[in-house]
């Protein structure tokens, strides 16, 4: 049976909220990062900057054709760039990997992240659609996952944990599913 329009607004209510006496979310637990993300995450950069590198010296110093000279010019200034841009991504990953955080409640997950400009992205669990460990053949050698949080609707992931301990992020994942679960049936 379908409820009538007046026992719908007799349970309905919009009342205002003191913003004062709401929780903030500078009182939330974060918890850290596995500390093997740290120096692996920069491990990565510093390995991929290298190929890079490499590769653009390879094209420069090929034995079977003498290049340009104007394309010569154009592989120099390719080194100094993508050297220069790895080191800046080097330096960023030290001062702002440690920044990155998570925290799991009862009703959500959230992440933050950022070292000028902080961003604390919050998902209710009764609003996940699924949840995916993802890893990278660096991430399998050294023990580490990262989450990925889907939201109802959207296509993308609503945000990542990356660093976590695989058993961590594992146990995590399986306390969302079977958290959704619960709720969705009790």
């Amino acid at each position: 049976m379908n409820p009538t329009i007046s026992e719908i607004q007799e349970d309905f209510s919009n009342e205002n909220i003191a913003t004062n006496e709401l929780i903030s979310i500078a009182n939330l637990e974060f918890s850290a990062l596995s500390s093997k993300y740290f120096p692996t995450h920069r491990l990565v950069i510093l390995i991929t900057t290298l190929i890079v590198m490499t590769l653009v010296l390879a094209i420069q110093y090929q034995p079977w054709a003498v290049p340009p000279k104007e394309l010569k010019v154009v592989l120099e200034v390719a080194l100094w760039v993508i050297g220069s841009i790895g080191l800046l991504k080097y330096l960023y990953s030290y001062f702002a990997d440690p920044k990155k955080k998570y925290a799991l409640r009862e009703q959500d997950i959230s992440y933050q992240s950022g070292l000028i400009f902080r961003k604390t992205v919050s998902q209710p669990i009764l609003r996940v659609q699924h949840v995916e460990l993802k890893r990278g053949p660096v991430e399998r050698k050294v023990g580490l996952a990262s989450l990925q949080v889907f939201s109802a609707g959207g296509a993308m992931h609503t945000f990542e944990v990356p660093g976590l301990d695989y058993d961590n992020a594992e146990n995590i994942r399986q306390y969302i599913l079977s958290h959704k679960d619960l709720n969705q049936h009790g």
